[in-house]
């Protein structure tokens, strides 16, 4: 099978487009034949040696988490799949395994069935985008009807799904983006956009229930001010969480990272709310699995309009 692999961690230079032996299923899996696979900031950072490399095991290793496919063979312990069907998900491998290759060996219980009105792409694109948002404004930040919700980086993967998942919730919904991506957002159901280059968001905003923090740094730290006292903020980036934790613990406003799980149900919920045409995904770009690079390039920049997509 052609997969993307690394033996080293790096730049672009590191990724190469090799032939791999197809994955050996072990009692709980399913394999794959993939079809599609998302591009999320976390996977060119692991790659570099930073986001999940500490959790990745030994080199070489396969990037990639979240996939859409077809079932071509099951364990012989899994019942709840068959060959022919159609799945998607968010996947926490093993070392010897990721998204971006033709094959995977997936386990069984963090997949779920892609109904007909979800297409390949935009599943493989809803995996960890669409359970980060679901668990950082529900899970972590426990939003409810009639709350008010800050997302910081509104259009971006995560983004603009949890802006269209706060307002299905009944939340009153500020987001943050560039000028160019205003009239997207409020299509989408944000009440308002707030253009974060040229103003702050605390000259339109206060005492808010949640922010969900897509940016980090100083960013985060700087909306820690408009919570209100008992209220949360979710960050999103890894790589400055302590220091935004460790401002909010000084500025009494409770800070939760968060780092997504596989979750069957909530897979289900998100697939559902698509297919209900309550919830869309915004693809930015489909771009050929050889040509990764491209990909991770784009989404360095930090200013991709929705998710990334790559094809097999």
């Amino acid at each position: 099978m052609k997969a993307i692999q690394i033996s080293q961690f790096g730049s672009n230079d590191v990724l190469t487009y090799t032939e791999l032996v197809k994955p050996q299923l072990n009692p709980g899996e399913v394999l794959v034949k993939n079809r599609a696979a998302g591009v999320n900031p976390i996977d060119w950072k692991t790659c570099s040696g930073g986001g999940a490399a500490p959790f990745i095991g030994d080199l070489p290793f396969i990037p990639g988490w979240e996939f859409a496919g077809t079932i071509e063979a099951v364990a012989d312990d899994v019942e709840e799949f068959k060959q022919g069907d159609e799945v998607f998900g968010f996947i926490r491998f093993p070392e010897r395994a990721g998204c971006f290759a033709e094959y995977i060996a997936a386990p069984a219980d963090q997949i779920s069935l892609r109904p007909d009105g979800l297409s390949a792409e935009a599943a493989a694109g809803l995996g960890l985008a669409g359970l980060t948002a679901w668990q950082a404004l529900f899970d972590k930040g426990n939003l409810q009807a009639s709350q008010q919700v800050v997302i910081l980086a509104g259009a971006g993967g995560v983004g603009h799904l949890a802006v269209q998942l706060a307002k299905w919730m009944g939340a009153r919904v500020v987001a943050t983006a560039s000028t160019e991506n205003h009239e997207f957002l409020k299509e989408l159901g944000a009440d308002l956009v707030v253009d974060y280059k040229n103003e702050s968001i605390l000259d339109h905003v206060n005492n808010v229930d949640l922010v969900i923090d897509g940016v980090g740094g100083e960013v985060g730290i700087d909306a820690l001010n408009c919570v209100k006292p008992g209220g949360t903020l979710v960050t999103l980036p890894s790589v400055t969480k302590d220091e935004v934790i460790a401002a909010g613990k000084a500025m009494k406003v409770k800070v939760e990272p968060i780092r997504a799980e596989p979750n069957c149900d909530q897979l289900d919920r998100l697939a559902g709310l698509y297919a209900d045409r309550k919830l869309v995904l915004q693809i930015a770009d489909t771009i050929p699995l050889e040509d990764i690079g491209k990909a991770f390039d784009a989404s360095r920049t930090g200013k991709v309009k929705g998710k990334l997509i790559l094809t097999l």
